[in-house]
């Protein structure tokens, strides 16, 4: 007690200490620095745990960067692969004195005034040029290389592979072409083939290479092309001249702009090492620039694309990073609350403690972020080997965007002091006394966020639902203009709604947690003390609920669509063949129309590769030719019929009418009449005739998969003439307003044999015979296999190397597989891995902080008789509240966007259905994921509690 005699005293000490001159901010800048970086050592578990947090997604940040950044090739990459050592090549592009000009370092972006850009040749009667020399300097040395394509015959049937002309061995091609073993071809008969070649062939060094054409080839070595994978079959031929145009390579020559110019004018493209590396300006004839990007801007386009997609994802790692990190912040904060006490005894203010836990972020995030970087360029060097092909050209080399993995480590601080801004500012608002007599006073929920909160998620909620209405309102509408806002501003309101009501749960967490330890606190004292545990450290729990809740939306989202996406998809997939059959398509090269003389011949071709490859059964698909692919009706020939199956009018739709039954399920429903053999039927429909239909077949019926064709057992076929189904003068098959069609050219009906065959293609069959006697033109169309599970025909990949072998001047054949729609299990089961994962990482934080800051409480419980057996049940409560409300919240938030598109989808010919969402899935997702984990947490005993420690209870 200060007496009247000691006040002067007293005072005088006040004076003093009010005279003292405060540190400078400097001062106080290096004290919470050092006063930082201790507390991260001393809390090295915490400091750890964040560092992870933190490092994780930098870590795949940066290594995205580095992988994507090595696919971008550099000026001098791009023109070692292009020329090897060559100074530059020419080649004729264009006639001669026909005003086309190039980009300085692209060859390909050419034109004149009329056609620039396109490098469309106004005449394309007009002769190219084929002698470079006369635009070139006297003496110019000149290396001849053309380059075609070759059919070959291999082990597996023939494959189409590229070939190159010309003395590729040339140790000038360095960098390009390299010769790996044996001799370069010394004539026209032998031929240099990449090491794969011997491999796809059977063949060796020294054998002989038998082109499909019938042209036989000594292999005289091996050699290696920069440009393709290493599993390509490529050839090399002496005779440089075996393809147009002939490509000429000049060694020592310097290209410059004025060569350029000349050469251009020439009518020669030209790609030049000095051009490329140095582009100088140049104007287009058509304006000051070219107009197209130049080769630099894509170079920069490519690394502003790749620079923002790591942005957008940092964004959203960085946000689940900073829910967690600033959860583990504000245990660490609450652990450094007597530390920082005394610093507030001493003079520190309330900036300054702000100022430390602010620093412990910015300094874990730096540290973290550099290890992030570090292991991030090392998993990048790692699996780049793994998806090397071989080529220069996958990889152009190990590329480290600096600049950009800088901006990395930047957005790792920023992530780090983000994370530590809440539990700064709790610090700051610290009672001192309190803190360090150890007082814990209850938290108090106040009223303003629960409000905000709950507008928020009204607000949410009603934006979502009006924006669906509205969404399939406008959809409908033919008034609003296609690019009108009105179109997307919905769509907007269809994905905001729901994220409104997320931050709107976000914001009243601790009201609803509040709420909830209300209700729980009759359940047993294990729930009671676990809600309440949440409550008061809703700095740990919000964030940390709210991490598992977005993780839960975006899933539940993607599911919800995804699904009900696919089956809509599905019920609308329009079957090529049944299910698992291999497809052979026959169309033409040559000509417009595809002859019965060329579709036999392709056909026997895909016939005999499909039974030498293993097929247990084929079938030959006949059609009518596919006229649609002439230029106009008056191309056809008059005398050309188009038969059809006619659909009776009873069974035919009123204009307006729903019309997704008939759309398209089985192809055009006025094309629907195929020619298969009867021996051909089962592998083509798959559907076994009995004996009786079998007979019926032969002598005229008609197989029908679509009963809407058949009206007492017989259907109807008319025929129209070529030129009247080009220009759509036919019935349409669907609706009842075809007064305008044309009589027929002839009609007939015939016995109908329905089937079940509902996937796959051929709505009527009929018989070869059939099609003779009533005068249809029959063209070969497909040819149908079937291969043994695991064969190497079922692989789409296998199928797409043989088709380019099948491929002729007169015919081309397109394989595929049948594989029905998309399974939406190839992306749903990732999808739900990688959500369980996030859910349970972020569980996994959250319960660790939980039973970290619970030591003293389970000392306290333990010293006035708490069982073991209660404290699993509190951990047990601990994940049912914390996993719980963070998967309701975000399945709740995530449910509405689907509904929101389902009311748009209303309006629509294909609406989207609520019950193809797998709800079951939902329920695991939403309600078993946290029960599993509450489960978890149960099981992991806690530890022994250290009964020494108290705390003070004020």
């Amino acid at each position: 007690m200060t007496t009247l005699r000691d006040r002067p005293r007293a005072d005088a000490g006040a004076r003093r200490r009010a005279e003292r001159p405060k540190p400078s901010r400097t001062a106080r800048m290096r004290v919470a620095v050092r006063i930082a970086r201790r507390q991260v050592r001393r809390a090295w578990v915490s400091s750890l745990l964040i560092m992870s947090l933190i490092a994780l997604p930098i870590a795949g940040m940066a290594g995205v960067a580095v992988f994507i950044s090595s696919t971008f090739s550099t000026p001098a990459e791009r023109v070692n692969v292009e020329l090897g050592r060559m100074s530059a090549w020419v080649e004729p592009m264009w006639p001669a004195a026909s005003g086309f000009q190039q980009v300085p370092d692209d060859p390909y972006t050419h034109g004149n005034e009329s056609t620039w850009g396109s490098g469309t040749i106004d005449d394309e009667t007009a002769e190219l040029p084929t002698d470079p020399t006369n635009a070139l300097p006297a003496g110019t040395e000149i290396v001849p290389v053309s380059s075609g394509e070759e059919r070959v015959e291999t082990i597996a049937g023939i494959a189409r592979v590229k070939a190159w002309a010309g003395n590729v061995t040339d140790p000038r091609f360095a960098g390009h072409f390299a010769l790996v073993e044996g001799r370069a071809p010394a004539d026209d008969r032998q031929v240099l083939v990449t090491p794969a070649t011997l491999t796809r062939t059977g063949l060796g060094i020294g054998e002989t290479l038998s082109l499909v054409d019938g042209q036989k080839f000594t292999i005289t070595g091996t050699f290696r092309d920069a440009e393709v994978a290493a599993d390509e079959v490529v050839l090399a031929f002496a005779d440089s001249d075996r393809y147009a145009p002939v490509r000429s390579y000049l060694p020592d020559a310097d290209i410059g702009i004025s060569q350029l110019e000349a050469l251009n004018a020439a009518g020669f493209g030209v790609y030049s090492r000095q051009l490329v590396l140095d582009p100088p300006p140049v104007t287009s004839p058509v304006g000051d620039d070219f107009g197209n990007p130049t080769t630099a801007e894509r170079d920069q386009q490519q690394a502003f694309a790749l620079a923002g997609a790591i942005g957008a994802g940092g964004l959203a790692a960085g946000y689940m990073v900073v829910l967690l990190a600033g959860a583990a912040f504000a245990v660490s904060a609450r652990r450094q609350q007597r530390a920082l006490a005394i610093a507030a005894s001493v003079g520190a203010e309330p900036r300054d403690l702000r100022r430390v836990v602010l620093l412990q972020g910015a300094v874990l995030g730096v540290v973290a972020g550099g290890a992030g970087l570090a292991m991030g360029v090392g998993l990048a060097a790692a699996l780049m080997p793994l998806f090397d092909d071989g080529s220069a050209i996958r990889f152009w080399g190990f590329h480290v965007p600096w600049v950009l993995l800088g901006g990395v480590l930047l957005f790792a601080v920023a992530v780090g002091s983000a994370s530590a801004w809440a539990p700064a500012r709790a610090v700051g608002k610290s009672d001192t006394i309190s803190a360090l007599r150890g007082a814990r006073r209850p938290m108090t929920v106040t009223a303003a966020r629960p409000l905000w909160g709950s507008l928020l998620i009204v607000v949410g909620v009603a934006v979502t639902v009006v924006s669906g209405i509205a969404a399939g309102a406008v959809a409908a509408s033919t008034v609003v203009a296609w690019d009108s806002p009105l179109r997307w501003i919905p769509i907007v309101g269809i994905i905001g709604g729901p994220v409104l009501a997320q931050i709107g749960i976000i914001i009243s967490g601790r009201w609803l947690l509040w709420l909830a330890s209300r209700a729980l606190s009759r359940v047993g004292l294990a729930a009671r003390l676990a809600s309440r545990d949440a409550v008061a450290n809703g700095a740990r729990t919000v964030p940390a609920f709210a991490a598992i809740g977005a993780t839960v939306f975006v899933g539940v989202f993607a599911v919800s669509m995804g699904t009900m996406t696919a089956e809509q998809q599905a019920r609308t997939y329009t079957y090529s063949a049944p299910l698992g059959t291999v497809v052979a398509d026959i169309s033409s090269m040559s000509e417009p129309l595809l002859t019965a003389k060329v579709g036999q011949q392709a056909a026997n071709e895909a016939a005999r590769l499909f039974t030498s490859s293993g097929a247990t059964s084929t079938a030959l698909v006949s059609a009518q030719p596919d006229i649609l692919n002439v230029g106009s009706s008056a191309d056809l020939p008059a005398d050309l019929d188009r038969a059809m199956i006619v659909a009776p009018r009873d069974s035919l739709l009123s204009p307006g009418e729903d019309d997704r039954r008939v759309s398209s399920y089985y192809g055009y429903p006025s094309d629907n009449l195929s020619i298969v053999a009867a021996d051909d039927v089962e592998a083509a429909m798959r559907v076994t005739l009995d004996p009786a239909q079998r007979a019926a077949y032969a002598d005229g019926a008609v197989i029908i998969s679509d009963d809407r064709y058949v009206t007492d057992g017989r259907v109807t076929a008319g025929s129209w003439s070529a030129r009247e189904y080009y220009e759509g003068e036919v019935p349409s098959n669907i609706w009842r307003d075809d007064a305008d069609v044309p009589a027929p050219r002839w009609e007939r009906t015939a016995p109908a044999i329905s089937v079940d065959a509902p996937h796959q293609q051929i709505v009527a069959a009929i018989a070869p015979e059939t099609a003779r006697a009533w005068g249809i033109t029959e063209v070969p169309r497909q040819v149908l296999a079937t291969f043994p599970e695991g064969s190497e025909m079922n692989s789409q990949d296998h199928l797409y190397e043989l088709a380019g072998g099948l491929m002729t001047a007169d015919y081309q054949v397109s394989l595929w597989r049948e594989t029905g729609p998309s399974s939406p299990a190839v992306w749903l089961v990732p999808l739900l891995a990688a959500v369980a994962v996030l859910v349970l990482g972020a569980s996994a934080v959250a319960l660790g902080l939980a039973r970290f800051e619970r030591r003293p409480d389970d000392a306290t419980l333990a010293a006035v008789g708490g069982t073991p057996g209660l404290r699993r049940r509190i951990g047990l409560w601990q994940g049912l509240v914390i996993a719980g409300f963070g998967t309701f919240a975000g399945a709740a938030a995530g449910i509405l966007p689907p509904v929101g598109f389902w009311l748009q989808s209303q309006t629509s010919g294909q609406p989207l259905d609520l019950a193809d969402i797998p709800w079951w899935l939902l329920g695991v997702l939403a309600i078993a994921l946290p029960l599993a984990i509450a489960a978890v947490n149960w099981l992991v005993p806690p530890r022994e509690p250290e009964l020494t420690r108290r705390n003070v209870i004020a």
